[in-house]
């Protein structure tokens, strides 16, 4: 199980087994945007665990000051005579950083900034930025998160947003990060990089934290992944695995009990964290070393 939080959406999703959504919440996230530095009021970003669930079985709006309980259950009289509290209610899962630098250890340590996942009053706007770095969430929805997952649970914070759709609607958006990618960064011959497919094909797409496209990848109707590709500054941000898990729920969606993908041999190692493993022999393809790759769906 995991915890994957888009600034850019405003939402966190869970996932299990093969990499399946199980919920989608939507949250508020510091008004200030993101960042590590203590003292910013920023949402820090990376990969983080779950390092403590505090506050289970407590009524729905306990009030928590320094992670306790106060006594106190929040009403709107009690925001009245507190104005300008800024409210932790009703459970907290508190994070941790674990990339040394980014999100843990001197002034960038996440944990030690106090950084939690946490209940907020009612009357608390989400989907849209406003908390002071923390990620709010609505009473019902952390209780059911709470109640979801377990303590060191990992849990991404990302600045990117993935969303789906046919040819007609993303192909004029994603066809430039496969020209980059593909065609002048790898030297696939141009009239080999869209064929047929893409008419019939669903499209995914990441967008940065701007709205530009930082990278696609295209579920067949066969169960085939492919055309998958990064932008080079979005590499090794979970982008990719991002794509996958998209174009992999939607192949659960439609019933299909394994998907297929033709991986570059260097591209190898990250299929085989999702679930695939190589079938066959290694084959040519544009010139560069490929493997098929199949990953189950069930069981």
């Amino acid at each position: 199980m995991r915890i994957w939080i888009s600034i850019s959406a405003q939402c966190i999703e869970i996932y299990g087994t093969h990499n399946a959504l199980i919920r989608r919440f939507p949250v508020s996230t510091a008004a200030n945007g993101a960042g590590e530095v203590s003292g910013s009021y920023r949402t820090p970003r990376g990969r983080h665990v779950v390092r403590a669930k505090i506050g289970g079985g407590v009524p729905e709006n306990t009030v928590f000051v320094r992670r306790r309980p106060t006594g106190e259950i929040w009403t709107p009289e009690l925001a009245s005579a507190n104005p300008g509290r800024d409210w932790i209610l009703t459970r907290i899962l508190w994070l941790s950083g674990k990339e040394p630098g980014l999100n843990r250890l001197g002034e960038v340590d996440t944990m030690r900034r106090y950084i939690y996942i946490h209940g907020s009053p009612d009357a608390v706007a989400m989907g849209v930025p406003g908390s002071i770095g923390c990620i709010r969430m609505r009473n019902r929805d952390i209780v059911e998160l709470f109640d979801l997952v377990p303590a060191y649970t990992s849990v991404d914070i990302v600045e990117y947003d993935v969303e789906d759709g046919d040819w007609t609607r993303l192909g004029s958006l994603v066809g430039p990060v496969r020209e980059s990618v593909f065609v002048r960064e790898q030297g696939v011959p141009a009239d080999m990089e869209y064929d047929d497919w893409d008419l019939h094909s669903l499209h995914a797409m990441a967008r940065g934290p701007g709205g530009e496209p930082i990278g696609t990848g295209r579920l067949l109707p066969d169960g085939h992944i492919g055309r998958v590709a990064v932008l080079p500054a979005w590499r090794g941000k979970g982008v990719g695995e991002a794509l996958m898990t998209r174009l992999m729920n939607e192949a659960m969606r439609r019933g299909n009990r394994s998907v297929v993908l033709n991986s570059q041999a260097s591209a190898i190692d990250f299929y085989r964290k999702l679930g695939f493993e190589p079938q066959g022999p290694g084959f040519m393809e544009a010139g560069i070393p490929h493997q098929e790759m199949v990953c189950s769906l069930s069981g």
